[in-house]
């Protein structure tokens, strides 16, 4: 009984390697359009150039601001765990997350939106 098992194990075994090996052959078979680069005209090189330019800087002001935001919200988190440890009412916790909340939302508000990377033309 054993014997039996373990043959029809490495039959199927067998099988699926050789089944996964035929897609594998199948895949690497099929050919992807090429798609060709085509030269850019100076004006357009100039307009993508500058469009890089403009997303890096983006991108360098969100970072700093960013970095800005975090001792902020760090400080406001700070006097959160304070007020709501020494708070007994279950409203002065709520009031202590509402504060909270407003610190981040106004540290937030600073933050910029995720540029937009820059499609070749």
């Amino acid at each position: 009984m054993i014997m039996l098992k373990r043959t029809i194990a490495v039959v199927t075994t067998a099988g699926l390697f050789a089944l996964a090996g035929v897609t594998g052959a199948q895949a690497a078979e099929s050919t992807t359009p090429v798609v060709k680069k085509v030269a850019l005209t100076p004006e357009q090189k100039a307009a993508f150039e500058a469009a890089k330019a403009a997303h890096k800087a983006a991108h360098v002001a969100r970072q700093s601001a960013v970095a800005s935001a975090k001792p902020a919200i760090a400080s406001a988190r700070a006097t959160f765990q304070a007020a709501r440890s020494g708070a007994t009412t279950p409203e002065a916790k709520k009031a202590a997350r509402d504060a909270f909340k407003a610190a981040v939302a106004t540290a937030r508000a600073g933050i910029p939106a995720k540029p937009v990377k820059p499609v070749r033309p």
